[in-house]
């Protein structure tokens, strides 16, 4: 029972999650961009010795085909992509010069690249940031997986965007899907890198797990064993009807935020 609930949660529940931070963080990165405060580096716009917080709204990605409009967040770990698409925080922001890397969850908490693999070589789409013109385009260079080969590196002040996600089974994927699009609009130049790939932390890798999720995970699980056993002591003294109308929401608002720690092992792209 407690497999089937957790499974429900992850293909179906999870993308209410999703979908109610998409709504809260669109809101307040339109905010940002009319504002000028919406981040344009590694670093926040307001102290430039400090780095962005994970899960800080840096863009908005506009896939026309795929009908997807998705808040990018800074940082890739399980815990980030639950939201939405995230940064790859050691590469430059979409519409800068180099290759920046944007990934995505393929089936749980609404699955938002789930689809990437129908894109081919031509299809446009555009990522939105606080920098320059605002709005950049890119056009599908290819679409990879396997031993595919990678393509050529963008010429030099060039600016491309790959999109990652899982390829495969659907909760047990044998690889990871690439999709290499050109940055077609103006370039804007990259600020000077403080975060390096060798800084990036291993659960923000493609396929990785959040192994950080194991302090909270804990507390939530012994908080919900706890108010099960307290509920069904309380039977004893209220009732069974009156029992239930407590029970429900206690035990379905701990329940749901351990399932919600448990998806952060899973690996980030699923």
């Amino acid at each position: 029972m407690t497999l089937l609930g957790f499974g429900v949660y992850v293909a179906f529940l999870s993308r209410l999650h999703h979908d109610r931070v998409q709504l809260t963080a669109y809101a307040d990165f339109r905010k940002d961009l009319a504002f000028g405060t919406a981040p344009t580096g590694q670093t926040k716009p307001t102290d430039l010795t400090q780095l962005l917080d994970p899960g800080t709204p840096v863009a908005v990605l506009d896939i026309p085909k795929l009908h997807l409009k998705e808040v990018v967040f800074e940082g890739t770990t399980s815990g980030v992509l639950q939201k939405g698409p995230g940064h790859r925080r050691d590469t430059p922001l979409p519409g800068q010069a180099g290759v920046s890397v944007i990934m995505g969850k393929s089936t749980t908490y609404g699955g938002p690249f789930g689809s990437l693999s129908t894109l081919v070589p031509g299809d446009e789409f555009t990522v939105t940031t606080g920098q320059g013109q605002g709005v950049h385009h890119y056009k599908v260079l290819d679409v990879r997986h396997g031993g595919m080969p990678v393509p050529r590196p963008p010429a030099a002040g060039a600016g491309r965007l790959t999109l990652t996600t899982a390829y495969g089974g659907m909760f047990a994927p044998s690889d990871a899907l690439r999709v290499d699009a050109d940055l077609t609009s103006e370039v804007n130049p990259a600020p000077l890198s403080v975060f390096k790939a060798s800084q990036l932390h291993p659960a923000e890798q493609v396929m990785a797990i959040d192994t950080g999720v194991w302090f909270p995970l804990v507390f939530v699980g012994e908080a919900l064993v706890l108010a099960v056993g307290l509920l069904s002591a309380a039977r004893v003294f209220w009732g069974r009807w009156q029992t239930w109308i407590v029970a429900v929401p206690v035990v379905g608002f701990f329940g749901i935020a351990t399932a919600d720690q448990v998806a952060r092992l899973l690996p980030n792209l699923i």
